[in-house]
Order: C-alpha cells, then sequence, then structure tokens
C-alpha cells in the first residue's frame, strides 16, 4: 500500500456510457451490478417525501462520502433506488495527500478521509455528468422495464451540495464558482453534451435529452470537528444570503457532551477499545449554543424566504488505537454512531418542541440524518420523522450498492402490511403507537429500543465478528472468486470477467487503475492473504499515469494491451481475457 497517491482520474462521459452498452449487451449489468438489483418502485405505494420543498421518490441515497464522488458512483446508487444524493463535501484545499489506508470497515465503520479527492473543477465536472447519465438513462429503452418506466418511472431525485469548513474558504472564488455552477451548469452542460454523441450505439439518439440547468440549489454545510459557532451561523447567512440557498447544517455528536458519549459507546455498547477522544468536546459547538443556534438560523432563514434544516450526525472522533491506517485521530461510523445520533434527535426535539419537521412536533426545522443506517432498521430510522436516511458504512460492506434495492422492497413491504400507501400516514400511525406506549415521540421510542431491548445489534457483541479469511495468499490470477472486491470497493475500481478455458477459477478480477484511490476496503474484506488492488492485474488506459506510476500494470485500448509491466505469461493472459469474445470491460476507449 502506498503511502500517498495520486488523486482519482474519472472516466470522461463517453467512456462511461460505452461501459454501460457493452455491459448491459455482455452481462444485463451497468458498472457491475446485476439487472436484479436495479430498483425498480411499486406503484401502489409511494415512498416520497420532499427534501426542503423538492419531491424525491425514495427516502434513501448515499452519504456524502466515498459513495458520492465519481460519476459512476451516482450512477450506481440511482440505480439501486437512491434519489437524495448528499454529494461529497467540497473544500477549497483541493490538493490534500490522503494517506492511505483511509477506510476500515472490519467490524464497525472508521474512516480518514474526510473531502473531495479531486479538484474543485474536477468535482463540479463529475456532478454534472452524473446528473446529465441519469437524464440519458432515465430514457434509456433497455433500462425501460427494470425502472418501471410503464408505472410512473424513477421518479425525481435530488442532488445537495455539500462544503466546508470555514468560512474564508467557502466564500473564496473557488468554492463561489463551484455553487454558482451547481447552481446553473449551462455552460458545462454545453461543454460535456457531445461526449454523450461520441458514445455512438444506442446512445447516439440521446444526445439532445433535455437536462435542467439546476444541478442543485441545496446545500449541507459540514462544520468540521472545532468549527466555533459564530462561523457555523456565519457561513449559513452567506449561503443564504450571497447564493440563495436552502440549507442543512451538519451536526456533531459531541453535542450530546463527553460523559453522555463515552458512557453509551464504552459502556452501553461495550466498546471498551474505542478511546473517545475528550479534547474534541471542548472545542466543539456546545449543545445549549447549538439550540440557540438552531433557532437563530431557522428565523432567519424564514424571514429570507428559505429552508432550514439540520444533519445528524458527523462521525465521532476517536483516537487511532488499532493502527491498521496511518493517521490520528480517526472517525467512527455504522452501529455505535446510529445510537448517538438518535440518542441526539431525541435530546433536541425534547428541548426544542415544535421546531422539528418530525412527528409530535410538526415544525419546519427538516432532519437529515446519516448513521448506521441499514435494511434492518431503516423503517424505525425513517418512522422518527427523519428524511431523508442517508447511508455509507453499508453500502462498504459485502454486497455494497447491490444493498440498497433490498432496503426499499423491506421498507415498502412495511409500509403496505400496516395498510398504508405512502410515508406520512405510515409515520402517523407509528407516532400513535408510540404515544400509545407511553412515548412521547416515535424518536423516544427508538432511542427507548436501540438502548434498551434491542441493544444487540448495536452493541460489540454483535458487531465483532471479523471477515471470513482462507489459509491461501491471493494471486494475479485465480482466487476463491468470492466478488467481494467488486462489491464493496466505493468506485467501482474492480470488475470480474470470465476465465479463459484451462485458467483456474470461473472468474478473474481486473482492477481499473484510474478509479481505484487504495482506500484499503477490498484488503479489508478480500478472503486471501494480500491486497487486492496491488496484485489483481491493474490496468490503466491514461498513457502518462501508466509511465507515474510503479509496480505492475497493463496500459490497454479497447481490447489490446499496448504496454505493460508484467513478465509475458500475465501480459498474454490480461490480453487474452480482454480479447475474449464478450470484448473489453472498459467498451471502446475514446482516446
Amino acid at each position: 500500500m502506498s503511502v500517498a497517491t495520486a488523486p482519482l482520474t474519472p472516466m470522461s462521459m463517453t467512456a462511461l456510457l460505452r461501459r454501460v452498452e457493452h455491459e448491459w449487451a455482455s452481462r444485463q449489468k451497468i458498472f457491475d451490478l446485476p439487472s436484479a438489483r436495479i430498483w425498480r418502485p411499486d406503484p401502489d405505494v409511494d415512498l416520497g417525501f420532499d427534501f426542503l420543498g423538492r419531491r424525491c421518490a425514495t427516502p434513501i441515497g448515499p452519504a456524502a462520502g466515498p459513495h458520492s464522488q465519481l460519476a459512476e458512483n451516482l450512477v450506481l446508487a440511482w440505480l439501486g433506488g437512491s434519489r437524495l444524493f448528499e454529494l461529497k463535501t467540497v473544500q477549497v484545499l483541493d490538493d490534500l495527500e490522503i494517506q492511505r489506508p483511509c477506510i476500515d470497515m472490519q467490524t464497525v465503520g472508521y474512516n480518514i478521509e474526510w473531502s473531495q479527492e479531486l479538484t474543485v473543477p474536477q468535482s463540479l465536472d463529475e456532478y454534472v455528468t452524473a446528473w446529465m447519465l441519469l437524464a440519458v438513462l432515465t430514457r434509456w429503452e433497455p433500462l425501460a422495464e427494470h425502472l418501471g418506466t410503464d408505472a410512473g418511472g424513477p421518479g425525481p431525485h435530488v442532488f445537495d451540495m455539500s462544503v466546508g469548513y470555514d468560512l474564508a474558504g467557502i466564500s473564496g472564488d473557488k468554492v463561489a464558482r463551484f455553487i454558482r455552477g451547481m447552481r446553473d451548469a449551462s455552460e458545462v452542460i454545453d461543454r460535456l453534451r457531445p461526449r454523450i454523441a461520441a458514445a455512438g450505439g444506442s446512445f447516439a439518439t440521446l444526445a439532445d435529452v433535455d437536462v435542467s440547468p439546476t444541478v442543485s440549489d441545496t446545500l449541507t454545510l459540514s462544520t468540521f470537528h472545532g468549527c466555533p459557532p459564530d462561523e457555523i451561523e456565519a457561513i449559513t447567512k452567506h449561503l443564504i444570503d450571497v447564493h440563495e440557498l436552502d440549507v442543512i447544517v451538519k451536526l456533531n455528536p459531541t453535542l450530546l457532551g463527553y460523559e453522555t458519549v463515552a458512557g453509551i459507546v464504552n459502556d452501553e455498547l461495550g466498546y471498551r477499545d474505542v478511546s473517545v477522544k475528550e479534547s474534541a468536546f471542548a472545542d466543539d459547538l456546545q449543545f445549549d449554543r447549538g439550540l440557540e443556534l438552531i433557532d437563530e438560523l431557522r428565523t432567519y432563514a424564514r424571514e429570507r424566504g428559505r429552508r432550514f434544516g439540520i444533519k445528524l450526525t458527523n462521525t465521532l472522533v476517536v483516537d487511532n488505537t488499532k493502527g491498521f491506517m496511518p493517521d490520528d485521530p480517526m472517525y467512527l461510523s455504522g452501529p455505535p454512531l446510529h445510537v448517538l445520533a438518535s440518542t441526539l434527535l431525541e435530546r433536541l426535539a425534547t428541548a426544542l418542541p415544535g421546531r422539528f419537521a418530525i412527528p409530535g412536533h410538526d415544525g419546519d426545522v427538516m432532519v437529515s440524518f446519516s448513521a448506521g443506517v441499514t435494511k434492518d432498521n431503516l423503517a424505525d430510522t425513517l418512522a422518527m420523522g427523519v428524511h431523508p436516511a442517508t447511508i455509507c458504512s453499508d453500502l462498504l460492506k459485502p454486497g455494497g450498492y447491490g444493498r440498497l434495492a433490498p432496503m426499499l422492497k423491506a421498507l415498502t413491504a412495511t409500509v403496505r402490511d400496516a395498510g398504508h400507501t405512502e410515508l406520512a400516514g405510515w409515520r402517523a400511525d407509528r407516532q400513535a403507537a408510540a404515544v400509545a406506549a407511553g412515548h412521547a415521540t416515535t424518536a423516544a421510542a427508538h432511542v427507548a429500543h436501540v438502548r434498551g431491548e434491542g441493544v444487540g445489534t448495536y452493541h460489540l457483541d454483535g458487531n465483532s465478528k471479523l471477515p471470513r479469511e482462507v489459509d491461501h495468499d491471493l494471486e494475479m490470477f485465480g482466487c476463491v472468486a468470492c466478488n467481494f472486491c467488486v462489491t464493496v470497493c466505493p468506485n467501482d475500481a474492480f470488475t470480474s470477467i470470465r476465465s479463459l478455458d484451462g485458467m483456474e477459477g470461473r472468474q478473474q478480477y481486473l482492477v481499473f487503475v484510474e478509479l481505484c484511490n487504495e482506500c484499503g476496503n477490498c484488503l479489508t474484506f478480500c478472503p486471501e492473504r494480500g491486497d487486492p488492488a496491488m496484485i489483481k492485474p491493474r490496468l490503466y488506459t491514461d498513457p502518462a499515469l501508466f509511465a507515474a506510476r510503479d509496480g505492475q500494470g497493463f496500459l490497454v485500448e479497447g481490447d489490446r494491451v499496448v504496454d505493460a509491466r508484467a513478465d509475458d505469461v500475465a501480459i498474454d493472459l490480461v490480453g487474452s481475457l480482454l480479447a475474449r469474445s464478450e470484448g473489453s470491460p472498459l467498451g471502446t476507449s475514446d482516446g
């Protein structure tokens, strides 16, 4: 694993569309997601909600993080049923050197990466590319049956910007240009549109597809640990006044106070090896000031005709006691964070009655939620009144983006089986049941459950099982073919291809180097000893990047190897795999 790695190199829209057509024709997949995992809405159950006044067809999506940085990430999440996309946080410092590995999902979840790995202009291009790809794919005939076009189609979706981390950076020209470009992307759309026609094939006729120039006009402010409350207030007002945005402020679990957080994580949930960083609490926003801030910004937004919301929560800063990732501190997510975020919602709602748009309060401050959301707790999470419930940690587990559609199917069944056809009525019933059981709100009922009889789901005992292992060293060709490297990669950097006759194993795995940021997640879940990102054949399409990197690699054009750093046997095998009857997994190169 390299200490520092070059930034991601996004694939062009032309290359991505050619991959889509190739994979669909050869394998009925898109970016390695099988057609069976594409979400088809139930026409009899409406899972839609209003996000700051904008309609979304489902209440889930990727949280701002590794799954919302590249265009293909967003397409994969959309195919899985996401309709609210929290785009990865953009900040003025866009040349950060993030240490590797940067993700540890062995049991719960930790990370050390916290910002975009692209330049700010690249991020704008990626988000606009994704926006255009969704417009194209919505109208692509081969997907019509899978998207339920005959029954209303995939429904509306929303891109929500995220920026950080201080007023100086956000008000500077670089980030301001990004925000303006997302609000009116006409110039970028015009520049990128010819790439649709260049893809050829069945996409050539969609080059003139209608694309709204407003990619996003909402924004979630990421207030990093230690951001002063006056700074949070000033940034929010700047975004409302200068950019005329509806704004959500992301809050930190430190609002609960050190004793409460440490008591929940270390004692109630049993994570005694987690060293909650006490110094972070003194530097962060305090609870009483947080209450004042919510009221102040709510009033400020309303007076200017804008909407305001909060997001619960950011990750929890902890000491790096594991040593797998090289930086200290690290940031905790997953099951323990779910308990913390739910507890914080209940305490905020109790302290600010009537302010929040949740059952039992009927206020106007929207609550977005992202903390350990899974298929098993999605319904209970949404019953609290939060919308959306965005997901990160669960998508980094085996199955990846393929875990989204089953979440929505289970939610649909829950709503339908309760006798409802939409979320609002179902939530009202859940609130009535909570009150009948002696709780003030569904949020209070959920907290009582996750810290009571349901605590096992979030306790260390329920989250200590390590990924399975086999006693074998990983090799370039041939492995147990578990497919984990494909599904746990947030960037779709891995693909599988059927073995040639005589090769060991039914599948071979290839790495698209431009899409691999060496996050370490495939290393965590590979059952064999070794790092798949380094050991499996590493494919390059960019000659300059190939020349700049060391180690094994194969420079390819379409289905040919044109240069390589490998032995002759490996070169011949990779060339034969690419040239097989179904063609190259990269599609046809666009130069």
